[in-house]
């Protein structure tokens, strides 16, 4: 019941807004050329951003019209066509959102990600992490993805009615016993096969210098040395152990994949898009890099090489970010 309450809002609120974004797209496009030239906004960053919207909303309405007649059809199971149905939506909406902001995305080591099984533990940066995954996993790697994603997010309806017909789990963050929610990400990731990435964002929140101090904070009561050793990070957040240890735990056999990302820091609030916006933003680079299972440990040592694996990440973000490429150099 809950959830068709949550449908029913979230499916009526995409309808009128890609409705009303179209029907008066006269009037707002200009209105908000106006307000970016008002302010020396050379770019146009919010009309930029309000196009995308437009995309976003029409995009969106196709995915659920297309689950709808899947599920109509008697083909609500079918993974296979919901994975191409995934991948069409990432595809279209990356197109969309490099031609709306002017950004470009390099990829490198992306053939690391197969074949499966394999775990991909990616940065989290902004509210655009999950859509370059997926696009990077299912347009360029041709693998199917497994999300431990939290549960807000299905207030997208895609990701609600299509997230919840393939393997993936939205992840109680409040829950009050941890146990439930641990056990299930062993269950996502188990019966991989050579296609199949699970993928878990083990910050488990987008990255900020205020988030990362309390973090910090938080494990130097419990952990003291361990914070010591985590303070070096400069752009990443501390990894939580337990739930990628749990992820990890439901398949043996599956090498570990890092990504991380440099270009979408900063697109985590509005205001942040449009400051992001009004200059040309450098390229987005997604790296990953493949660890064979072999060289993680289990039990008491997980935790260290964890902290370890994500300095090392941290370094070489801190290294993208300082390239001439990333500093605006030609």
């Amino acid at each position: 019941m809950k959830a068709i309450r949550r449908r029913l809002t979230t499916f009526t609120g995409l309808g009128v807004a890609a409705v009303v974004l179209l029907v008066l797209l006269p009037l707002w496009l200009p209105a908000a050329v106006i307000a970016d030239v008002v302010r020396l906004r050379w770019r146009l960053p919010l009309a930029r951003l309000l196009l995308f919207a437009l995309g976003w909303a029409w995009l969106e309405s196709a995915g659920v019209a297309v689950a709808a007649a899947l599920w109509v059809s008697g083909q609500r199971r079918n993974r296979g066509r919901h994975y191409r149905l995934q991948r069409w939506w990432a595809a279209q909406l990356m197109r969309w959102l490099q031609f709306t902001t002017g950004m470009s995305v390099r990829t490198e080591g992306v053939e690391a990600l197969h074949p499966g099984p394999t775990m991909l533990l990616c940065r989290h940066a902004s509210l655009a992490d999950s859509l370059l995954s997926a696009w990077v996993i299912t347009t360029l790697a041709d693998m199917h993805p497994r999300y431990v994603l939290k549960r807000e997010l299905l207030a997208d309806p895609c990701l609600d009615l299509v997230g919840n017909r393939l393997p993936n789990h939205f992840l109680d963050r409040g829950a009050s016993d941890s146990a439930p929610e641990l056990a299930a990400l062993a269950k996502l990731s188990a019966q991989m096969g050579t296609r199949d990435v699970a993928v878990i964002f083990p910050e488990g929140t987008r990255t900020s210098a205020p988030k990362r101090r309390r973090a910090l904070e938080r494990i130097s009561e419990r952990d003291p040395a361990r914070a010591e050793r985590l303070e070096a990070l400069q752009h990443l957040m501390p990894p939580r152990a337990a739930g990628t240890s749990a992820l990890l735990s439901g398949c043996p056999e599956a090498d570990v994949v890092v990504g991380w990302h440099v270009g979408f820091d900063g697109l985590d609030t509005f205001g942040g898009i449009l400051r992001h916006l009004s200059s040309k933003p450098a390229p987005v680079r997604f790296v990953v890099h493949r660890i064979d299972r072999a060289q993680v440990p289990s039990g008491d040592g997980f935790v260290d090489w964890l902290d370890q694996t994500w300095l090392e990440a941290d370094r070489a973000v801190h290294q993208l970010m300082t390239s001439p490429t990333q500093q605006g150099a030609p």
